[in-house]
Formats: structure tokens, C-alpha cells, sequence
């Protein structure tokens, strides 16, 4: 398995796991990879140190994974308790205890609300990017959020 830190043109980093160099290459050469945070698919690899994992070679215990996967892609947050970590954590939190979740129902909610079917209010979702497109062409405001695990630990 390769751990690859990879990074978009708008310089959002993150992890890629693949088999080998050839299915990280096969991949990017057919526009499989995009970056999770924004969407873009110019994608570049950067230098990372290697990894030795001597111990769970040993006693067979494999390391727990810290970012959450997304879609075969992982989100890599900024280094633990930094000032830029702590500041993204807190944020994405008020956003999470302002907004409702409506799940897979975001781009009816969100259209009911624009059109005055339901009364406005601060909701969150999910929905497809082409649906997304569809409602900013709607004049509805949308913005993608990343799913961060790390969100439901406490702040230290």
C-alpha cells in the first residue's frame, strides 16, 4: 500500500492511499483523482518522508488510520494541535451547532426555503455536486463542507 501526500492547484493537502506508484499514476492519467475539499483534478504529488511501520510488523497491529477516508482519498488536517488546526476544528463546530442536518433531503430543503414553501433557516446536507451546480445556477447559496472526523472529539 502507498501513502502518497498530495495536493490540488489551490493548495489543499491530502492523503491518497493506493497499491502501487502504477495505480496512483493509471488514476491521475484518467482524471480519477480530485481533491476532496474543492473538487479540483489538478493534482500533484508532494514529498513525503517514508513510512516504517516496524512495530505492527511485529505483533501484527496495524497503526489506526487519523483522516477519514473519502472516496479512496483522505482529508489531511492541519499538524495536531496547531494554532490552524484548533482554529479549523472550532469553526467547522459552530457551523455543525448552527445549521440543521437534512441529510439527503438538502436540496429540497434548500429549494423549499428559496422559494418560500418552508420558512428559512441554517440547514446542512448532503447532495451531489452536479445538484449543487444546479441550485448556485438557481441563485440558491450552497457551499461544500469536508466531513471531518476529528470534529466529534473535544477540542485540547
Amino acid at each position: 500500500m502507498k501513502v502518497l501526500n498530495l495536493q490540488c492547484a489551490h493548495q489543499h493537502g491530502f492523503e491518497g492511499w493506493f497499491a502501487s506508484e502504477d495505480d496512483f499514476t493509471g488514476q491521475l492519467a484518467r482524471g480519477l483523482l480530485t481533491c476532496p475539499l474543492c473538487g479540483d483534478a489538478q493534482i500533484q504529488k508532494m514529498l513525503s518522508a517514508p513510512r516504517l511501520n516496524l512495530r505492527a510488523g511485529r505483533d501484527g497491529n496495524a497503526p489506526a488510520a487519523s483522516s477519514q477516508a473519502t472516496g479512496g482519498l483522505e482529508v489531511g488536517l492541519p499538524a495536531p494541535g496547531s494554532r490552524l488546526q484548533v482554529q479549523l476544528l472550532k469553526a467547522m463546530r459552530q457551523v455543525l451547532a448552527q445549521t440543521e442536518d437534512v441529510g439527503e433531503q438538502f436540496a429540497d430543503q434548500a429549494r423549499a426555503m428559496h422559494h418560500g414553501e418552508i420558512d428559512q433557516r441554517n440547514i446542512r446536507g448532503r447532495t451531489t455536486p452536479e445538484v449543487a451546480m444546479e441550485l448556485i445556477e438557481e441563485g440558491i447559496e450552497v457551499m461544500p463542507l469536508p466531513a471531518l472526523p476529528a470534529l466529534k472529539e473535544t477540542l485540547q
